[in-house]
């Protein structure tokens, strides 16, 4: 099997005082190059349709007098930018007029998809622990949901046929393969007989969907999953064993992993760039916890060498904006945001504008913390990883 990462094809320099050194991978004359951008779990709470329904009165846009176009527009500029943009949407949706449901068994406005599609996502993975959480009913209405509004999707399935199938995009001229699996819900199994509706973690499925994909003339396929302990910004043992197989046992050439609601490490795993858990894109908990709302999108640069793929990893935070509650007929505190929105942190601290000393400390706590976490099993080292610039 051809590993699709980077083998590092170098010359030696020899000098007395640091001995040999390996040069970066050459690029291929006439190679290929795309860019990914993946971000953590949208997880729509009631509140999130509330802010929905007032943004709708306001633009005079949506369905069914929701907008959730406001509420993701931050996250744009550099979704937008990426060849190939993965989400991951965490629960099924319903029908346009509801009725909606939160924790613990999500059902949420299909108007969402809509929103995920104009902000320059590409495709989602919908393999979750609440996958299941109405049904098949709820799988069917949101694939059928996906499909029209023109995003990809791979993790779930209405049938046994499309079970089978494995979600390959042309990007940029090359064959890129995106696979999601999960852990499955003690609440929400699946049933026997529809097992298949949810690709469930194992590592033989996921050798299996490799092959699958590798078959299909896949030359990148990516690995989104869902997986370790909610609300620790540390992968858990069982994350750090499944990261190491994958790296050492398959090709697959990136890993995206969600279900923490916290960012987690990027680390590159013997060649192979593992990004832990992305936290959150959107949500809004009910007790908020500060990490709760801060996340990351991954920015993956893949450039083809004369040994494979050579990836570089970037990445920018993002924070969702809460507005404090308040009693009917009071008013917000001065300075105050005032709606539920996704900003990209950067873009605020670069253009601050009238912003209060305190938002703007909120955002600079964002994005100090949210590094330390990403850079906390050492990539900032050898591995390289660093913060995205919109102008590179």
């Amino acid at each position: 099997m051809v590993r699709a990462v980077s083998i590092l094809a170098a010359t030696a320099s020899l000098t007395a005082a640091c001995g040999s050194e390996a040069v970066e991978p050459q690029a291929k004359p006439g190679g290929r190059s795309f860019t990914v951008a993946a971000a953590g779990d949208i997880l729509i709470h009631p509140e999130l349709v509330e802010q929905a329904a007032r943004d709708a009165d306001s633009t005079g846009e949506g369905e069914a007098g929701l907008d959730f176009g406001p509420l993701l527009a931050g996250v744009k500029p550099v979704i937008s930018k990426a060849d190939l943009a993965i989400c991951h949407m965490e629960t099924p949706v319903g029908k346009p007029k509801g009725p909606f449901e939160g924790y613990p068994e999500f059902l949420v406005p299909p108007q969402i998809l809509t929103a995920i599609k104009d902000v320059g996502y590409d495709t989602c993975s919908t393999a979750s622990n609440h996958t299941y959480d109405h049904g098949m009913r709820g799988i069917r209405n949101t694939l059928s949901a996906m499909d029209k509004v023109g995003l990809g999707h791979t993790g779930s399935a209405r049938t046994p046929e499309e079970a089978k199938k494995i979600n390959v995009r042309d990007v940029n001229g090359v064959k890129v393969a995106h696979l999601s699996f999960s852990w499955e819900s003690f609440v929400h199994p699946t049933p026997k007989d529809k097992r298949w509706a949810l690709n469930r973690t194992s590592s033989s499925k996921i050798r299996k969907a490799e092959a699958r994909a590798r078959d299909k003339g896949a030359e990148v396929v990516i690995l989104s999953v869902h997986w370790g302990a909610e609300y620790y910004n540390e992968p858990s043992t069982s994350q750090l064993s499944l990261a190491r197989w994958i790296s050492e046992e398959t090709g697959i050439d990136l890993v995206i992993g969600h279900h923490s609601h916290v960012v987690q490490p990027i680390q590159k795993v013997n060649g192979t760039w593992v990004a832990y858990s992305l936290g959150n894109q959107v949500a809004r908990h009910s007790s908020p916890a500060g990490i709760t709302e801060e996340g990351a999108i991954g920015w993956f640069e893949f450039r083809e060498t004369a040994d494979g793929w050579d990836v570089a990893a970037r990445y920018r935070t993002t924070l969702v904006e809460i507005p404090p509650e308040v009693q009917p007929g009071e008013k917000l505190p001065e300075g105050s945001v005032e709606d539920h929105r996704v900003r990209d942190v950067q873009s605020v601290l670069d253009e601050p504008g009238d912003l209060s000393q305190e938002l703007i400390a909120r955002y600079r706590l964002a994005a100090e913390r949210t590094g330390g976490f990403l850079y906390n099993r050492g990539a900032p080292g050898g591995d390289g990883l660093k913060a995205m610039s919109l102008r590179e």
